[in-house]
């Protein structure tokens, strides 16, 4: 059993509540959970308007397979609109 874990750094140059933060990480992370079936959850960063940090894991049989999925997770997040990555960092248990 391989448990892949997926930890993204965002930053939101257009955001200027929390509100408008929570809306935008509302719908990244529903259409992520909905189209992955992966966990998915702000880990960091939560009381800050423009930056936030997502966890993302998911558990399979094989780490190809993990792998694949995070990395189409974090292209997928890449190419939100209201979103710029920081910093990715993949680990594989």
């Amino acid at each position: 059993m391989v448990i892949g874990v997926l930890k993204l750094e965002l930053y939101f140059p257009g955001s200027g509540s929390l509100k408008s933060k929570r809306q935008i990480l509302k719908r990244i992370k529903d259409r992520t959970h909905s189209r992955f079936n992966v966990s998915i959850s702000e880990v960091d960063n939560g009381d800050l308007w423009q930056r936030a940090t997502l966890g993302v894991a998911v558990v399979s049989k094989d780490q190809r397979y993990a792998n694949g999925v995070l990395s189409r997770i974090a292209d997928n997040v890449e190419r939100e609109d209201a979103t710029e990555v920081i910093d990715i960092t993949m680990e594989f248990f």
